[in-house]
């Protein structure tokens, strides 16, 4: 059995560098959406649920999070 590793991906809105990474690679397999600080990508992880990830982005999107 061969373990996908992540593909680590960066808004195109991140100009500053000060953003998070997202591996959405693995999702379908591993029901899980690994995230990252950009400025520490060998720091740690963290791994949330398919359905919080979704949730987070449609929070982003409606602008429901303070500014």
């Amino acid at each position: 059995m061969t373990t996908e590793s992540p593909r680590w991906y960066k808004s195109s809105y991140s100009n500053n560098g000060e953003c998070i990474e997202v591996a959405i690679n693995l999702a379908a397999a591993h029901h899980t959406v690994p995230v990252r600080d950009s400025k520490n990508t060998g720091g740690p992880v963290l791994g949330l649920s398919v359905a919080a990830f979704s949730a987070f982005v449609a929070s982003v999107k409606d602008g429901r999070l303070g500014r």
